[in-house]
């Protein structure tokens, strides 16, 4: 099957031209004119001698340019390569050298970071999305491009975006992504998440990460409208949901949190808003029952980047007792749960590292076939995560592999030990890591965020974690702290736990 993203955009143009198809910082746009956008991208990048399988990297927040950068470059083959934007300039510069971009679309607001990387970067264009003394905006950009269809010269299994991972345990890598993998990733979100054409969908995950571009893909399937927002802010989201009418959105549990929080502040009406899917990690079941007496849905997704997005999905129609899963796998997708040193498939009920399987499996690492050899094996994409199948074969995960905590040859899972402490009243939340110990090996260091004028101690700590856990899994030691590090997509960074850099209270 030869199908290219850039060319869907084009079919739903010829459905619906005149619907509205996205809301950005500039204006509303129809698919036709948002076509016309893409095309005219193109078009410029071909004039400029962007050629099949060269990249462009867009250092963009969540806006119309992005959108038509995006779908133009897939339609003449050209990568795009999406950038997380709260990187310093050393951090971007290696990626941008990594992946050898020749374009660099970028905002405005970025410009001083554009300035210290472009004498080391191998780029030859830069275009800003915004005003530069320098660089042409995007806007000129376009208006001097013929929004003629240009001609598709990639196909299926040609690449289309290389995301770079979060870096969380070293250098970011690129997972290279085809276009086959974001058809099969969008049609397994729209035949299993309850997303529909009637949908006003708000768009406040960044671009940067696969839960934030993937269900631009979705959408283009169903029909729906996209209103685009350049940055997080509870009350902004709550304010944007009633002035557009917004009935579903993405999030992760953190701002789905601050969300639920600065409601009754926000004051405004929600009405609309039919269900919100949230990815990253697990929704706390007091956040899902919370939405619930708003009578907003919460949908749970185990989304990997490696995999295009989306490998299992719960929502409450599968199973309302099922609420502490991750769901079921998506459209076309599989999964199996294997010994972690036999690599042996185990039975519904064990531990194991959970493998996926199926057409939106990635490419592999830009570059790197080293990396690339330890997470594919015939077929099938390691995660590194821990987890299990119950009888009915929903999803449960338990940890990171790289997570868990050897202590005296006993296996001890973290987020066990920071179930039992989300249990404690006065407890915000934690993060478990494993530290050194001559005797043990490892011990559990708990990192706790303890509600403001609690005095709560280390002991108190322990003591409520040994009701509820084998002494084994205790916390040896416990930090406070005023709050955990997370990476841009919400993740708690417990690389930098191990390291010692957060500082305590």
């Amino acid at each position: 099957m030869k199908t290219n993203v850039g060319e869907w955009l084009q079919n739903r143009s010829y459905l619906m031209g005149s619907k509205e198809a996205f809301v950005g910082k500039k204006g509303r746009y129809t698919f036709q004119q948002m076509n016309d956008r893409a095309n005219q991208f193109a078009q410029y990048l071909k004039v400029q001698g962007m050629n099949q399988g060269d990249r462009v990297a867009l250092i963009c927040k969540n806006h119309e340019d992005f959108v038509a950068a995006f779908f133009g470059a897939a339609k003449i083959g050209v990568i795009t390569v999406p950038i997380n934007w709260r990187l310093q300039a050393k951090e971007t510069a290696y990626i941008l050298n990594d992946c050898g971009a020749r374009v660099i679309v970028y905002d405005d607001t970025f410009s001083k970071v554009i300035e210290e990387i472009k004498s080391d970067s191998l780029a030859e264009l830069f275009i800003c999305s915004g005003k530069s003394p320098h660089d042409p905006s995007f806007d000129e950009v376009l208006n001097t491009s013929s929004s003629i269809v240009p001609a598709y010269s990639s196909h299926s299994e040609d690449a289309i975006l290389i995301m770079y991972t979060s870096g969380t345990t070293g250098k970011p890598k690129g997972a290279v992504l085809t276009h086959s993998n974001l058809f099969a990733s969008s049609i397994g979100l729209t035949h299993t998440v309850d997303w529909w054409e009637q949908d006003r969908f708000l768009s406040v995950a960044p671009f940067f990460h696969i839960g934030g571009i993937s269900p631009i893909i979705a959408n283009l399937h169903t029909g729906c409208t996209t209103v685009l927002m350049e940055y997080f802010d509870p009350v902004k989201v709550w304010q944007t949901i009633e002035e557009e009418r917004i009935t579903t959105m993405m999030s992760v549990p953190a701002m789905l949190g601050a969300m639920l929080k600065t409601l009754k502040h926000a004051n405004t009406d929600y009405s609309t808003l039919r269900n919100i899917t949230c990815g990253a990690s697990s929704v706390p079941l007091s956040m899902i029952n919370a939405c619930k007496s708003l009578r907003i849905s919460v949908q749970q997704v185990y989304g990997i980047t490696e995999y295009t997005g989306a490998v299992t999905f719960w929502k409450e129609s599968l199973d309302p007792e099922k609420k502490d899963s991750m769901g079921k796998p998506v459209m076309h997708g599989g999964i199996k749960i294997v010994d972690l040193h036999s690599n042996e498939e185990l039975p519904a009920g064990e531990d194991g590292e959970i493998l996926c399987s199926g057409p939106q499996v990635f490419k592999g690492y830009w570059q790197n076939d080293e990396e690339t050899a330890k997470v594919l094996h015939h077929g099938w994409y390691r995660s590194g995560d821990i987890g299990r199948l119950d009888e009915e074969g929903f999803l449960y995960v338990v940890d990171r592999l790289k997570d868990m905590i050897i202590s005296g040859g006993e296996n001890i899972y973290s987020a066990e030990v920071e179930e039992a402490l989300s249990n404690h009243d006065e407890i915000i939340e934690s993060a478990v890591v494993g530290m050194p110990d001559a005797r043990w090996g490892e011990i559990p260091c708990a990192f706790v965020v303890k509600v403001a004028e609690s005095d709560l101690t280390e002991k108190g700590i322990m003591e409520h974690c040994k009701a509820q856990l084998a002494t084994y899994k205790v916390p040896r030691k416990v930090v406070f702290v005023d709050q955990l590090p997370r990476n841009a997509v919400g993740k708690i960074l417990k690389t930098v736990l191990k390291k010692g850099d957060q500082v305590a209270t």
